[in-house]
């Protein structure tokens, strides 16, 4: 991959963290990436202040500035899991210290869940549901000032998993994918059946 690629589905250019680690395939659409061992977005919200600790930011990622507006950005995301946290994510980027994860990530029972992570200062988590597979459909919105997560077990019928605002209004947003790999040697991960549109989300609960 060169410093910037065209994905399709998408009308913004994205550009790869590390330009080993991803491949877009034009003709079929899909987007491929290796996280890497030991790779996360995480600023751990139990750790000491006093510590001054260092966000763990190695994750591979491919972001772009989506245009202004309100959007809905969403993707099949399928993850070969091997070990506890390894995810597929739709990440949403501020800077180093405000960011949103939506993650489908293998839990350290053995079990795919959807997941999202928020980071104001420090990161919270939260699991919202168990997958049956290796697959799952994930969306991220613009909604004014605001966000919105929902995932989805087929790509039509969307649930809700959380809606909340994030940085400046004044600052560009980033969006587009990771791949992490937190305590593992890594994992693969395949996106497809990518969309963007401008359309706005009229409704967060009824399922569209």
């Amino acid at each position: 991959m060169t410093d910037s690629c065209r994905v399709p589905g998408l009308p913004f250019v994205l550009s790869p963290s590390t330009k080993e680690a991803w491949t877009v395939d034009e003709a079929s659409g899909t987007v491929t990436v290796t996280a890497a061992a030991r790779s996360d977005i995480f600023i751990d919200p139990g750790a000491d202040p006093r510590s001054d600790a260092e966000p763990v930011l190695n994750a591979a990622t491919l972001l772009g500035v989506p245009p202004e507006g309100d959007f809905r950005f969403s993707a099949r995301v399928a993850v070969d899991f091997a070990s506890a946290f390894d995810a597929g994510v739709l990440l949403l980027w501020f800077d180093d210290h405000h960011w949103g994860k939506l993650c489908f990530e293998y839990s350290p029972d053995g079990e795919p869940m959807v997941v999202s992570v928020v980071a104001r200062g420090v990161a919270d988590d939260a699991n919202a549901f168990v997958v049956d597979g290796r697959e799952v459909w994930l969306r991220v919105s613009r909604i004014g000032h605001a966000f919105a997560f929902h995932a989805s077990l087929d790509g039509t019928t969307w649930r809700m998993i959380r809606y909340f605002a994030l940085g400046d209004s004044s600052t560009p947003v980033s969006l587009g994918f990771e791949a992490q790999s937190p305590t593992g040697d890594g994992c693969g991960v395949a996106f497809d059946d990518i969309h963007f549109t401008g359309e706005r989300l009229s409704d967060l609960r009824d399922g569209s």
